[in-house]
């Protein structure tokens, strides 16, 4: 049996564990990975500052999670694109956006490729944690988000690693298609990657889908769930989106049950 499938229920339950309220989490006794290596060095751009996530709240951004951003913010604000969405059920605008933190944050809904409603500059640093695959124009999207962030500010990026999910057929994308996207202006209806998902897909490793037929309904329904992985990432491409918007990598790396991670601050 391949490490894939003698660890599918690890990452099934992880999956749908990291996909649940932040507040959540500490009633679960699953172990994950310690804090990122040498987070102290780092601590500085998110001590008493605030910052806005893309999705979530996320489990990896917890007091005990790999990179325990929240304890230590001033506050976090969030945006979400729907008012119901898979992971989230139904939430709304307002100040409730709950990371388990002393401070509540903003919660906008929002889509993350067009954050108009922020002003530029507003935040000292930008979380995501497992949304930049959901985006079909992944470049747009982040334009934004370093946008909304002050120079000298970080981003942080979570995004699944492909070996350890339901991906782990699909080819890693080049990043030569993410800048034909940016530069084609590709909305988030486009499904240039349907016929990959579905051919490529492991419903195995999926805690989401019952079977093919209930793969292939959501996915041509994305545009309402936003449930699709556009593209497949691994550490070399998240450098080289990096390197595109001039960012400065402080840190990669990866962490169980199936991260791939890069803070950078832009310049």
């Amino acid at each position: 049996m391949s490490l894939i499938h003698k660890i599918v229920k690890e990452i099934k339950f992880s999956v749908k564990l990291a996909n649940k309220p932040a507040r959540l989490y500490k009633y679960h006794s699953l172990k994950f990975a310690p804090h990122i290596s040498a987070f102290n060095k780092i601590e500085n751009y998110f001590q008493n500052k605030k910052g806005v996530e893309i999705g979530g709240p996320s489990r990896i951004f917890q007091k005990d999670g790999f990179i325990p951003v929240y304890p230590i913010a001033n506050h976090v604000d969030g945006c979400n694109f729907s008012n119901n969405t898979v992971w989230e059920n139904t939430i709304k605008a307002g100040q409730n956006y709950d990371t388990g933190s002393k401070n509540v944050g903003y919660q906008y809904i929002v889509d993350g490729m067009d954050l108009s409603i922020i002003s530029d500059a507003s935040y000292d640093f930008i979380l995501s944690s497992h949304s930049l695959e959901h985006f079909a124009n992944p470049l747009k999207a982040l334009t934004e988000w370093l946008r909304v962030i002050k120079t000298g500010g970080a981003i942080v990026l979570a995004l699944p690693d492909p070996r350890y999910t339901f991906d782990h057929k699909r080819p890693i994308t080049v990043f030569e298609h993410l800048l034909q996207d940016y530069k084609n202006d590709t909305p988030e209806s486009d499904l240039f990657h349907l016929d990959e998902v579905l051919a490529l897909h492991d419903i195995k490793l999926d805690n989401w889908v019952k079977d093919y037929d209930d793969l292939k309904r959501r996915a041509l329904n994305n545009i309402e769930n936003r449930c699709i992985h556009h593209h497949v990432f691994n550490l070399e491409l998240l450098k080289q989106i990096m390197a595109y918007f001039n960012v400065k990598v402080l840190q990669t790396a990866t962490s169980f049950p199936n991260n791939l991670i890069v803070i950078g601050i832009k310049q």
